[in-house]
């Protein structure tokens, strides 16, 4: 996927289950695209505050008027748990980028054993069907080796940013966590956000 220039309107999918951080990310990559100068629109598509639930978003840049997104339309999906990565792929178009997470959170279902989830092997292959790029990370590994686990976000967020997928670097989210996370966490992401670059 070549890089978007700033003008380029482009429309990101997150997805993920309730407590990761999802909507955390949306609006920390929502703030870095409002540095850089775009108009942004960012929403809920649909989600559950308690920890387990599917939680979804989506952060549309370059003058959309409502944050809405069918099937087909999304130019890059963030997932942040490979089930839910699946599980979003009719949200993306062909061609269009994935950057996934490849440590999975098994739903309750999957807990009880009354469901199987399903090999990360399968997972990858049917994104890489409809993905021109497509790149899982180690998340959870790249946080706790940054100095915390939910921290991964920011390195899937980082790989991102560094790929060209999106119409600025990681310049831009190094200046939002520098600016809107707190202190005490302030390190910890950039640690991250390095990590997920150079992956």
């Amino acid at each position: 996927m070549k890089k978007n220039s700033v003008q380029q309107r482009l429309r990101i999918y997150f997805t993920g289950v309730g407590g990761q951080g999802t909507l955390t990310a949306t609006t920390l990559l929502a703030r870095a695209a409002m540095i850089a100068g775009l108009d942004v629109v960012a929403g809920e598509v649909h989600g559950m505050a308690q920890r387990g639930g599917v939680v979804e978003s989506v952060l549309l840049l370059g003058g959309w008027r409502s944050p809405r997104l069918d099937f087909g339309e999304a130019d890059v999906l963030l997932g942040f748990e490979p089930l839910e990565t699946l599980r979003g792929l009719p949200y993306l178009r062909p061609g269009g980028a994935i950057f996934s997470s490849s440590d999975p959170l098994p739903p309750l279902g999957v807990s009880l054993g009354r469901e199987q989830y399903p090999e990360m092997s399968l997972i990858e292959e049917k994104a890489r069907r409809i993905a021109e790029q497509c790149k899982f990370l180690p998340c959870r590994a790249m946080g706790l080796a940054a100095g915390a686990a939910q921290s991964g976000n920011t390195a899937l967020l980082g790989a991102a940013c560094a790929s060209g997928a999106l119409p600025f670097g990681t310049e831009m989210l190094e200046k939002t966590i520098k600016h809107f996370l707190p202190s005490k966490v302030r390190e910890i992401n950039l640690k991250a956000l390095a990590a997920g670059a150079a992956a």
